[in-house]
């Protein structure tokens, strides 16, 4: 099945003196996906070395190519084959599930009261709806290896938090809208904390650099604090906003 325009798309936006953005989509959804890669690999098979970077997203890519060596028509003329004779990416559909073992505890998910409070669901059914789902990996960004999976169960949706803060353990698991994530590194954030992953997210000495990539599906393994511990997880504590 080739790719189906609809609505103005898939169109081509012009996003600087070296790169466009290809907009497939106008909505959020997770069908979008084998398409989305699907025109990744389409990319850097035609671009090859004139390619910088490719940034997929959930609705569009942006292709960011070396503008000594090709020129914006050039570029244009190249995406718009593609995206002519561009057919879904069966390997997206067809991809296995990466797992992260996750320990699901107030000490280091702080807003798991927040959650019980809201809806009130027991700590082991927000763990159950959590845990039991699949999400896909829809964008990479914000820090390296911070992926921005979905899609959350209706039920546990909460918004950002009002005040980020300004330190968030790396690893901690992280949900907002019907979004979720883990956080890589140490820094700053607005997302609500509901546990922590002893997993290494990114890894600047690996081929990949980040354990998740766009495309992907994943689940969260509830784990016990023993088990926990001897993956290599940190228990120290998170802090709690008042």
């Amino acid at each position: 099945m080739t790719f189906p325009p609809q609505n103005g798309l898939p169109r081509l936006e012009n996003a600087g003196i070296d790169a466009w953005l290809v907009r497939l989509f106008d909505t959020i959804d997770e069908a979008n996906m084998p398409w989305i890669t699907a025109l990744v690999e389409a990319c850097e098979q035609a671009l090859g070395d004139n390619l910088v970077d490719m940034v997929p997203s959930y609705t569009t890519v942006l292709v960011h190519y070396d503008s000594l060596k090709l020129d914006a028509q050039q570029v244009k003329n190249v995406l718009q084959s593609l995206l002519v004779g561009l057919t879904a990416n069966d390997t997206c559909a067809n991809a296995g599930i990466k797992e992260l073992p996750v320990w699901y505890d107030p000490s280091v998910g702080p807003e798991l009261a927040l959650l019980q409070q809201q809806t009130g669901f027991s700590l082991e059914r927000i763990i159950q709806l959590h845990s039991e789902h699949s999400y896909r990996v829809f964008a990479l960004g914000f820090a390296p290896g911070f992926a921005f999976m979905g899609s959350l169960p209706a039920e546990l949706e909460l918004p950002r938090l009002n005040t980020p803060r300004k330190r968030v353990p790396a690893g901690s698991v992280a949900i907002t809208g019907r979004q979720t994530s883990a956080y890589p590194q140490v820094s700053p954030g607005g997302w609500n904390l509901i546990g922590r992953t002893p997993a290494r997210l990114f890894d600047p000495e690996s081929q990949a650099l980040s354990l998740l990539q766009v495309g992907d599906r994943v689940r969260f393994v509830p784990v016990d604090k023993e088990e926990f511990i001897r993956l290599g997880g940190d228990t120290t504590a998170t802090e709690t906003l008042s």
